[in-house]
């Protein structure tokens, strides 16, 4: 068995609130029962921002636009394998959200909120640098 990684891209999609702080966009994945970004696996020959705004889109209903890449995860999957996902922090540019085989909610909150719903530390670990790189977003 390969040791080869299972790479993947997802983002911590963000929008400003009517109140002009920032909300974070957080999906609920019924099949592992989390709460976590969007993300999912590479097709064949796609690259990773490419992936990202894919899953973006798939999972949220969503477009967005990319913005500064945020450190890669590396964990080991639900069957053993080494994953790595790279992120990037990305501004929701509109669209709706409809409950999908893969998930069934979408949450925007405050980042303190998503700090405390999502599941795994691996993903509160991407909420400092993220809001770093949403500080530097136009306004």
């Amino acid at each position: 068995m390969t040791d080869t990684p299972v790479l993947a891209a997802g983002c911590v999609l963000w929008r400003r609130s009517p109140s002009g702080g920032v909300e974070l966009a957080l999906v609920f994945r019924p099949k592992w029962s989390d709460w976590s970004w969007p993300k999912g696996k590479l097709k064949r020959g796609e690259t990773a921002p490419a992936a990202a705004l894919r899953e973006v889109a798939e999972e949220t209903g969503h477009t967005c636009r990319l913005g500064p890449s945020l450190p890669t995860s590396r964990y080991r999957d639900h069957a053993g394998r080494r994953k790595e996902v790279a992120y990037w922090a990305a501004e929701s540019t509109g669209g709706a959200f409809t409950p999908n085989d893969e998930v069934s909610e979408l949450l925007w909150l405050p980042p303190a909120e998503a700090r405390d719903r999502l599941t795994h530390p691996r993903d509160r670990d991407l909420i400092a640098p993220a809001l770093a790189a949403i500080g530097n977003a136009p306004r």
